[in-house]
């Protein structure tokens, strides 16, 4: 895969991304992880989306292990981290309710613990994962500048963020946000109709899409909009002699955005992967989006 630019900003990355957001159920998450990773390389994929908390607060760990025993070199792969949202955990008894965490204190020890666990000494992209609506935002913005000038972090995106808290905080940040990681696929296609895909493409970003085939909705989903939306999938890989997941994931891929993969599953994978051999076509585009929709 050729690579692409985020934005006029930065980063440089794959033009499909790999996320370890659906890990936590994972049997055998060390064996899985190292032939996900050697898979995606293989497919040209080189950019991989962690958080602390994937895989049960595994799945960084697991991957800085992966690297340090030279599975493959830093400089090969562009890694992303994010923090923000906050759950009761076993690993985090300080949490007692489901909320968000902008304050200065967590994202620095968040990015500390990142990079310790990765075994690098950055991040390429950092992610804000929803903006903490009682946190100080002055203090959230000047943290974030003054990790990316010391170097720990290359570029800031955000995640899960409206327009207008897009906007808010990109008036106190002296740096650039790179992207906004917002959910996008067949059946959720509301990015397009509240203004976030028009704002990010204004910034001259692309948008970071997770959960390109709705979480396996679009592939097995029996309620109404799966059902009628995998038909006319199914309609069009006759014309383009594709899968319906590559078909579904081309959808996005012309609309700009950069999937993010969840699956463990190698043929899903694969599939997504396979997208970027498909044009689809103006009006095909169209009819996938309307069927959507109606």
């Amino acid at each position: 895969m050729q690579k692409v630019y985020m934005g006029d900003s930065g980063a440089k990355v794959s033009p499909a991304v790999y996320g370890f957001y659906r890990w936590d159920e994972v049997k055998d998450p060390g064996t899985v992880l190292k032939n996900t990773v050697q898979l995606c390389l293989e497919l040209g994929i080189n950019t991989f989306e962690h958080s602390a908390s994937y895989g049960s607060f595994a799945c960084e760990e697991l991957f800085g292990n992966l690297m340090a025993n030279g599975a493959f070199k830093r400089e090969e792969v562009v890694l992303f981290s994010k923090c923000g949202l906050r759950v009761p955990h076993l690993q985090t008894p300080e949490v007692r309710v489901r909320h968000y965490d902008s304050s200065a204190a967590h994202i620095t020890k968040s990015i500390e613990s990142s990079l310790k666990k990765l075994r690098t000494d950055y991040l390429d992209i950092f992610l804000l994962d929803t903006l903490d609506p009682i946190s100080n935002l002055e203090e959230t913005a000047l943290t974030l500048d003054k990790l990316k000038e010391s170097g720990k972090i290359k570029n800031i995106g955000v995640a899960n963020f409206t327009v207008f808290q897009h906007q808010l905080l990109a008036a106190y940040l002296t740096k650039p946000i790179v992207t906004n990681h917002i959910e996008l696929n067949l059946l959720s296609t509301q990015a397009l109709d509240n203004g976030q895909i028009d704002y990010i493409k204004q910034r001259y970003m692309r948008p970071l899409a997770y959960a390109p085939l709705a979480e396996g909705r679009i592939a097995t989903g029996t309620d109404p909009q799966a059902v009628k939306v995998r038909e006319k999938l199914e309609e069009l890989s006759i014309k383009y002699n594709a899968n319906i997941e590559s078909l579904a994931v081309a959808w996005l891929v012309k609309l700009g955005a950069l999937p993010l993969i969840g699956t463990t599953n190698e043929q899903r994978i694969r599939n997504a992967a396979n997208a970027f051999s498909i044009e689809l076509d103006h009006q095909d585009w169209y009819a996938l989006y309307n069927i959507s929709r109606s």
